[in-house]
């Protein structure tokens, strides 16, 4: 029987080759990747690490890190928080709440809660800072004549409009420059503040006299305010800001006489550092 003959090998590189060439590929995809997110934005890295997951079924279990270096040579990130991004976000599509289109139908919830997180820590500011001015109202002896409140962005300090004017005119009487002084004397400790003077009034129509109506003496009332503040202090005028706001933003019912004496008021606000005025 004849010997049969070997046949020579096919030409070309050996088949570990293709597969050393791919796994190659694949970490050049890997670290181009990494290296692109040099800045990383974390809603964007959520919604590819879960599409990842969604169509190669990759990152399904968590990843660990390996030491704490930073990556390459230009701080891109750290191991160790690369590992939280995939541990957090290597869920299924299905878990990260991903819809068809391949958009987080949980954004809105995330963006509702770190915007509720954020109004509490306003919140807990402008109580700080309200706490802080009351002590110096209470200093000045003055906590008879100013009440001290506050909300998420401001605290508030208001006046009785009939310590500072006489009825219908908007020049300060003279026996109301002491308390503004010692008003005035707390506010340099906030120079670098936002500050805000409001005038208010009453809904009673004004007859005769100076001014045409409730809007242009609240405006004026606020501007004599605003100009012994600047005249009697070192702050800068930048930072200081006045308005009139007529009789549209009442406190107390205005059918009253002593509703309408509490509508007649100016009221300074003064901005803590997380408002958005």
């Amino acid at each position: 029987m004849a010997k049969r003959k070997e046949e020579a090998p096919a030409p070309g590189s050996p088949a570990w080759m293709a597969t050393f060439g791919d796994l190659m590929n694949l970490l050049l995809c890997f670290f181009v990747l990494l290296f692109s997110m040099s800045s990383v934005d974390a809603q964007k890295f959520e919604l590819i690490a879960a599409s990842f997951s969604q169509t190669f079924s990759v990152l399904s279990g968590g990843a660990s890190a390996i030491g704490d270096g930073m990556l390459v040579s230009n701080g891109v990130s750290q191991l160790n928080e690369l590992s939280e991004y995939i541990n957090s976000m290597g869920a299924t599509a299905s878990e990260q709440g991903l819809d068809s289109m391949g958009e987080n139908t949980s954004e809105s919830d995330t963006e509702s809660e770190l915007k509720e997180q954020y109004e509490q820590e306003q919140l807990k500011e402008a109580e700080m800072l309200a706490e802080q001015i009351q002590e110096a109202v209470e200093e000045q002896n003055i906590d008879k004549e100013v009440d001290v409140n506050f909300t998420s962005q401001y605290v508030l300090l208001t006046m009785n409009g009939a310590l500072l004017f006489d009825s219908g005119h908007a020049e300060i009487r003279e026996d109301a420059y002491p308390l503004l002084q010692k008003v005035a004397r707390i506010l340099e400790r906030y120079a670098k503040h936002t500050i805000e003077v409001e005038g208010h009034t009453d809904n009673v129509p004004i007859s005769g006299g100076k001014f045409e109506n409730n809007d242009v003496l609240s405006s004026y009332r606020a501007l004599s305010v605003f100009n012994y503040i600047l005249d009697n202090t070192n702050l800068e005028p930048a930072n200081i800001k006045h308005s009139g706001r007529g009789e549209y933003l009442p406190i107390a019912d205005n059918s009253t006489p002593e509703g309408r004496a509490k509508n007649r008021r100016v009221e300074i606000k003064i901005f803590h550092a997380l408002s958005a005025e």
